[in-house]
């Protein structure tokens, strides 16, 4: 199986030699589509425009598969993508993509073992696989950031917390979305409804979808993961507010009694008793009462 790049600049006796042979065609941009769709004999029923790419799907037409492929960029995972987008038929394969992604992508794979892209399916494996490859150590750092905000939050060092989990959970969302679309292009390969795939090669499909579904489930434990250390949080929160209502309640009961005896004292009636040398009873009074709260305070361990 033979590649070639239009950007690069494709000869026209190799574009003559393409109709014998199964050939993978990457493109540098868009522009060049039509062309590389012609040289393949594929006819695409839509509008080729990489910008408007937001999911990784496929569908079947009447003369090839046209599929998108939209990547998080393991440095922006929440906002940046990879745009491609991917045509197949009985022969051949088209890749249309603005980055030059995909032609690196292609470089390693052939570098590490060009022997497994004979075929068209085996291709499709390994160029799959390929751009998923480091998403494990990525989930693994993900993994990281979380025990070490778990250990922040078990040590009562939870400002900034919300501020360093929602961009994780959002990410972790965007992958588990994407992992997910990943598998459901898989399956689509695997149905084969053009019958552009020969019956022996379906289990590359199945091996994307495998490795698709572990990273997803990785991703959804992450979540999962999150959503604990959330919830210790929140309940750091509510024992902090509870501490400081409870303390609150103590000096409250403290300064009701004595409210209530300075504002009996300061009433001033002419038959009060005391009214004249009750000072020093009414400062007893009150360092008896609040010396009592506290006693019973500590019996009931509210402090």
């Amino acid at each position: 199986m033979k590649i070639y790049s239009i950007e690069k600049g494709l000869k026209e006796t190799e574009a003559n030699a393409l109709s014998a042979e199964k050939t993978l065609i990457i493109i540098g941009t868009g522009k060049e589509a039509a062309r590389a769709l012609t040289l393949s004999r594929m006819e695409y029923e839509g509008e080729i425009n990489l910008r408007e790419i937001n999911v990784c799907k496929i569908e079947s037409q009447a003369n090839c598969m046209a599929g998108t492929l939209c990547i998080p960029k393991q440095v922006d995972v929440a906002k940046s993508r990879y745009r491609v987008q991917l045509f197949v038929n009985r022969e051949n394969v088209v890749i249309i993509d603005d980055e030059n992604f995909s032609e690196r992508v292609v470089a390693r794979v052939q570098e590490r073992n060009p022997a497994l892209i004979v075929s068209k399916e085996g291709f499709l494996c390994r160029f799959f696989m390929e751009f998923i490859s480091r998403d494990m150590e990525m989930i693994g750092l993900y993994n990281k950031r979380l025990m070490e905000l778990e250990e922040k939050v078990s040590s009562g060092k939870i400002q900034g917390f919300h501020n360093a989990i929602m961009p994780i959970r959002s990410q972790l969302l965007v992958l588990r979305s994407y992992y997910d679309e990943l598998m459901d292009m898989a399956a689509q390969f695997e149905e084969n409804e053009n019958e552009f795939f020969p019956t022996d090669q379906l289990k590359f499909f199945g091996t994307i979808a495998d490795r698709s579904d572990r990273l997803m489930g990785k991703t959804a434990q992450l979540l999962e993961y999150a959503q604990q250390i959330r919830d210790s949080y929140q309940f750091t929160v509510d024992s902090d507010r509870n501490k400081n209502m409870q303390l609150l309640t103590v000096i409250s009961t403290v300064f009701y009694p004595l409210t209530l005896i300075t504002g009996w004292f300061g009433m001033n009636f002419v038959d009060m008793p005391g009214l004249k040398n009750g000072y020093p009873v009414v400062v007893a009074l009150s360092v008896a009462v609040v010396v009592g709260i506290i006693i019973w305070f500590k019996k009931k361990k509210f402090f």
